[in-house]
């Protein structure tokens, strides 16, 4: 996973981490890496904005926006290495809550797209994230109390027309809120969390500034898409730690939670910002259709395209965010 962090100064930092080429960090080194970060906390406060894969951290790359810092290129921490640079208008990323300064999180990438309303190459900005993975499987043979659960998965409803009228062995799935810890609630005492909210103030800077962005169309000169991408704000989006691509388990998700898109990481960027008490936002590209398409799927050859349009997302919305951190 890639972090970012932007402050709210004109002068600003840029920390992105990936975990499949972070280098390791030996004990001899942290306590340099650590005076290292607090000399650049004292520019804080930071914003973060996380990604995930080296497609989407070359895409913000791409932007122009991101400049090597002139003293400090990159920290290694922990086994990480975060690059440091400044962006242009405003921002500043970094990551590791515990280390650095930070005023909030801006998690961006690639998502699956689960609403037939929206297209590959689109932006969504989620108003919430439910964590979809998280249930019990149940024995077929056991009874249990639906009411237990926020949502079924019967597998009796999809086995082929002569199944010899006997069970699918595979029976439920119940599926269960998240035990949310924070910092505003009681210690040892979790709460019952479905939806993980963003933050409404950052949701709004959004929807006034990025709503009608001009949005890439085309991987290259020879492959374009049908329609021009558009970016929506204030759907509902999904997570889990598996890559959603079965047109059937989609269409069930989109059903029983409403949401428009799948991925694996925003719902727990978004609880863990929550927790600290830090706003949060997510800023996700429609990289294919989560198993509603005919063929193999579209992620290899659109994923990119994906990556560049939420990267021109970000880059607008820290702009903005910025001026809002300012008024």
């Amino acid at each position: 996973m890639a972090a970012i962090l932007v402050p709210s100064l004109l002068e600003v930092l840029v920390l992105i981490c990936l975990v499949s080429t972070c280098v390791s960090s030996k004990p001899t080194n942290k306590i340099k890496s650590l005076n290292v970060i607090k000399e650049l906390n004292r520019k804080g406060k930071y914003i973060g904005l996380i990604t995930v894969t080296a497609t989407e951290e070359n895409a913000f790359f791409a932007t122009g926006a991101f400049m090597p810092h002139s003293k400090h290129p990159f920290v290694d921490l922990a086994g990480r290495r975060f690059f440091v640079g400044k962006v242009n208008a405003a921002a500043t990323t970094q990551q590791l809550l515990d280390h650095f300064d930070l005023k909030g999180i801006i998690h961006f990438g690639i998502a699956g797209n689960v609403n037939n309303s929206m297209s590959i190459g689109d932006v969504t900005i989620p108003k919430q994230f439910a964590d979809t993975g998280l249930w019990d499987w149940l024995n077929p043979n056991a009874t249990w109390d639906p009411s237990s659960y926020v949502a079924e998965l019967d597998f009796d409803n999809y086995n082929e027309p002569n199944f010899n009228g006997s069970n699918n062995l595979l029976g439920h799935l119940g599926y269960e809120t998240v035990q949310f810890f924070s910092e505003s609630g009681d210690p040892n005492t979790p709460q019952p969390l479905l939806w993980a909210q963003v933050s409404e103030d950052w949701l709004q800077v959004a929807a006034t500034n990025l709503e009608g962005i001009e949005l890439e169309q085309c991987v290259n000169s020879s492959l374009c898409l049908p329609e021009k991408p558009k970016l929506v704000v204030g759907l509902s989006g999904s997570t889990a730690n598996m890559f959603v691509d079965n047109a059937a388990y989609r269409d069930f998700l989109y059903k029983n939670f409403n949401v428009s898109s799948a991925d694996m990481e925003s719902s727990a960027v978004v609880m863990t910002s929550l927790s600290n008490g830090l706003p949060v936002i997510v800023i996700r590209g429609l990289s294919d259709l989560a198993g509603r398409q005919s063929g193999v799927n579209a992620y290899a050859t659109f994923g990119s395209l994906a990556a560049r349009n939420t990267a021109k997302a970000v880059v607008q919305f820290i702009n903005n965010i910025y001026s809002f951190s300012s008024s």
